[in-house]
Order: C-alpha cells, then structure tokens, then sequence
C-alpha cells in the first residue's frame, strides 16, 4: 500500500508565498529536509513512516491542469482513491480554519475540478486551508497575491497542526483524522 499527499499550487518564482500555493508550502513544511525529483509535470519525493511508503507531489502544471499529473502517478503506483489527500486553498474559509473534507464538490477550485475530472470520482480525501477573501479584489489576482505579514503568522502557528493531520491521515485514515480534526477548526 502506498499513500499520495498531493499539494496544489503554480509552479515558477512569481507565484512562492501567494495564497493558491498553500498546498505546496504544507508539503514543504512537512518535508523540511526532502530532496525533489521531477517526474510527469510534477515534483515529486518519497518517504518512509512506520514503514509505509508515502509519495508526495507538487503538481507544475498549473492549478487549472493538476490532474493531468496526478493521474499519471495513481495509474503507475496503482494508488487507491481513499489513500490521496489533496492539500488546497479554499476561499470560503477564513484565514486560520481549515476542514477535512471527502467525497465533495471542487467548489469551484480549479485544480479540484481538474483532478475530479481526470479521476473520474470525488471519493479522494481534502485538507481545504482558509484562504479568505476579498470582494474588492478580483478573485484570481486575490488567489495569487502573497500572503500579508499577519496571515504568514496565523499560518506559521498552523503547520505543527497540519503535519499531525498528514500523520493522523497515514496512519489512520482518513475517517479518524476528520474526527479528531474537524471539531477543533
């Protein structure tokens, strides 16, 4: 068995530290140490807990197109819908919440939509990160400005909570981890 952590984003300089890369600044955050590969329009790193293999990926194709990567490392590896959890923004929750989500609509997300659509299902695990919003921005030039000073902060106290949910979810599943997690946010 093998588990997928996939964290959504854009790849490229410009878009490091905005608010559609969430995603990839977990995984980060969660592999402080890990050595990259690319491989199939994605960066890509493999590492072991309680002696199970755990592939994580940083889609660059682009948010709109995440799942044209992802579905390339489920068919290789044979991975099970219900051991992916795609890590991702949501503008519909404030900056500092978060919710365990499965079996739900892309709400709009494009990279939800597109790994829906390349998967053929929705029955895959979420870990949607608040992103906020603000109705005088355009939405799209909101999604990849950077984080303000503030919000960096609200997020640094976050990690340690998301690496025990990445934990919880390996570990065990993703049922327990939306248990013991949603209730908190």
């Amino acid at each position: 068995m093998m588990k997928l952590l996939v964290g959504l984003g854009n790849p490229g300089k410009e878009y490091i530290n905005t608010r559609h890369n969430i995603g990839f600044m977990v995984l980060d955050h969660f592999t402080a140490t890990t050595e990259w590969k690319s491989k199939w329009n994605a960066l890509y790193t493999e590492i072991n807990i309680n002696g199970e293999k755990i592939l994580l990926i940083k889609p660059q194709t682009y948010m709109n197109l995440s799942g044209n990567a992802l579905i390339e490392f489920v068919n290789f590896y044979k991975i099970n819908l219900e051991d992916i959890l795609v890590i991702h923004d949501d503008l519909d929750l404030p900056v500092g919440s978060y919710r365990l989500k499965i079996n739900s609509s892309s709400g709009g997300h494009n990279g939800i939509k597109s790994i829906i659509e390349r998967l053929g299902s929705n029955s895959f695990a979420r870990l949607k990160i608040g992103i906020g919003s603000n109705k005088q921005i355009d939405t799209k030039d909101y999604v990849l400005g950077k984080f303000t000073k503030e919000e960096q902060d609200i997020l640094e106290k976050l990690y340690p909570t998301f690496n025990e949910i990445i934990n919880s979810f390996i570990t065990k599943g993703i049922d327990n981890t939306m248990n013991m997690y949603n209730r908190k946010s």
